[in-house]
């Protein structure tokens, strides 16, 4: 529908937010390191978000060259965010709760070895302004529409949960060394769940707070590098590493003194 329309009111590019997730990790957790748009994998997408992630980005590569009624033509392309981190992040901000519920200790649900490369919210903005920049540009329009692009940055490759603890230390936070369950224990506690949740559906709707798609994310490394969006789309990280940890940081001091707040007026 918003293709269609887009296409009747004459817009002349479309840049699609895609994620990480339509690439994988597929469920055996087969590692790619520092892959590229090229690296060859075998997935199989079980979760409707990267289900549908993926059904998006395929309408829009076929969209791609679309004649709109002004006479042009639609050019299009997606990005692919890597683990998207900064001011506002709730998926951070889910962990230093629980964190503050284990007094002041982060749980570990995933293995220092499970490298990823998280990116920094500024600069997957900075990501789209320069997709639009190289989708408007007549030289560059044929090479860059219809293709994907992973957005990375200079983030350091780190585990999700070392990732956490890298931003919330200094607020005073610890980590456990290993996970408190072995992974098989938490695969199978996961498919419990989830066969729970599928029987109870008709009668109750409810989300398990951790599923196996998840856990494999969480126990596997996958990185990518953003040098064809370099190439192409001419993106380079305005932000730094320090400054994007500084930022996050700061903004988590603010949640976590409203955090203590809250729980002193308890």
């Amino acid at each position: 529908m918003l293709l269609e329309t887009c296409i009747q009111e004459n817009v002349c590019s479309i840049i699609y937010t895609s994620s990480i997730e339509v690439a994988g990790p597929n469920p055996h957790g087969d590692p790619i390191v520092n892959g590229n748009e090229e690296t060859p994998y075998s997935t199989s997408l079980k979760s409707p978000y990267s289900r549908t992630k993926k059904e998006a980005e395929e309408l829009c590569r076929r969209a791609q060259g679309e004649a709109l009624r002004n006479g042009g033509r639609l050019a299009t392309c997606t990005l692919r965010p890597m683990y998207i981190f900064g001011a506002g992040c709730r998926f951070t901000l889910g962990q230093m709760r629980d964190g503050i519920r284990n007094g002041d200790v982060l749980r570990r649900m995933s293995p220092r070895k499970a490298l990823v490369n998280p990116v920094f919210v500024g600069n997957v903005a900075f990501a789209h302004l320069q997709a639009a920049r190289a989708l408007r540009d007549p030289r560059r329009r044929a090479l860059v529409g219809g293709n994907f692009y992973y957005v990375a940055d200079d983030t350091p490759p780190v585990s999700y949960s070392d990732f956490n603890h890298v931003v919330l230390a200094p607020l005073g936070f610890d980590i456990q060394e290993r996970p408190t369950l072995p992974f098989p224990v938490l695969y199978l506690l996961c498919f419990l769940m989830e066969m729970l949740q599928m029987m109870l559906r008709p009668f109750v709707r409810f989300t398990p707070p951790l599923n196996r798609q998840l856990l494999t994310m969480l126990n596997t490394p996958f990185s990518f590098s953003y040098q064809k969006a370099k190439r192409d789309l001419g993106y380079t990280p305005r932000y730094g590493w320090e400054e994007a940890r500084k930022i996050t940081t700061d903004w988590l001091a603010l949640m976590l003194a409203k955090e203590r707040a809250h729980m002193k007026a308890k």
